[in-house]
């Protein structure tokens, strides 16, 4: 039963939605700060962590930018938990390292789906496969890693999803609404500019130039292709 950390300073909404990934067959843990959350992680990692931005220091914000930052958790899948709207919000997040973003008020549902899509993701992440080089730019799908000259890539889970379906598919022009179903899920509920701030990211970390790149190429009015 995959286990599931809420971490949020609303007694109510962690019991709403322990309750909820209860009824849909998860396991959960609760807790009311940064500082119990990274303790609990240190004790038993989880599967998914659902993360409060505004809660006491160290904040969502700041929990996210260190479980990113260390090896043993980098890759576990962050779902921010808000009541941020603004699209600026949002891509701070991303930029920090969450794999979602869902705003309060939310739907339980919705809140489900997009653990179990997370999930999903990961599982397939996970999976044995062959080596991806597009020059100097090695991608292993089984170890996770990306490196380039022979220098390793800090990536977000997110980024390397996106990267490693681009050079899968490279010469082949993906929609951003395939990007979204192949990357995110059919169960996620965001648009598609969520994939246009990811790549905006990724080109920064693996083009030599970003602002004129040549790897990850746009296709105006359709999508984006991983050079031949």
């Amino acid at each position: 039963m995959p286990l599931v950390y809420i971490a949020d300073d609303e007694p109510n909404i962690r019991r709403l939605v322990a309750f909820g990934l209860k009824d849909s067959g998860f396991e959960s843990a609760e807790f009311a700060d940064g500082e119990t959350l990274l303790a609990g992680i240190k004790a038993r990692k989880p599967d998914v962590i659902i993360l409060d931005w505004m809660m006491p220091p160290p904040d969502g914000l700041a929990v996210c930018r260190t479980l990113r930052s260390d090896a043993d958790t980098r890759d576990i899948p962050i779902l921010m938990l808000t009541a941020r709207g603004e699209e600026i919000d949002k891509v701070l997040g991303l930029e920090l390292g969450a794999d979602d973003y869902i705003v309060k008020p939310f739907g339980i549902k919705e809140l489900c789906a997009r653990v179990r899509a997370v999930l999903r993701r990961t599982a397939r992440s996970q999976e044995p496969e062959q080596k991806l080089e597009a020059g100097t730019l090695q991608v292993d799908i089984a170890r996770h890693t990306v490196t380039k000259n022979g220098t390793k890539i800090e990536l977000t889970a997110k980024e390397f999803d996106l990267l490693a379906m681009l050079m899968k598919n490279r010469g082949k022009v993906l929609t951003r609404d395939s990007l979204l179903d192949k990357v995110w899920g059919v169960e996620y509920f965001g648009d598609t500019r969520t994939v246009d701030v990811h790549v905006r990211y990724l080109r920064q970390k693996v083009e030599d130039d970003p602002d004129h790149p040549v790897l990850i190429q746009t296709v105006r009015g359709v999508g984006y292709r991983f050079s031949e």
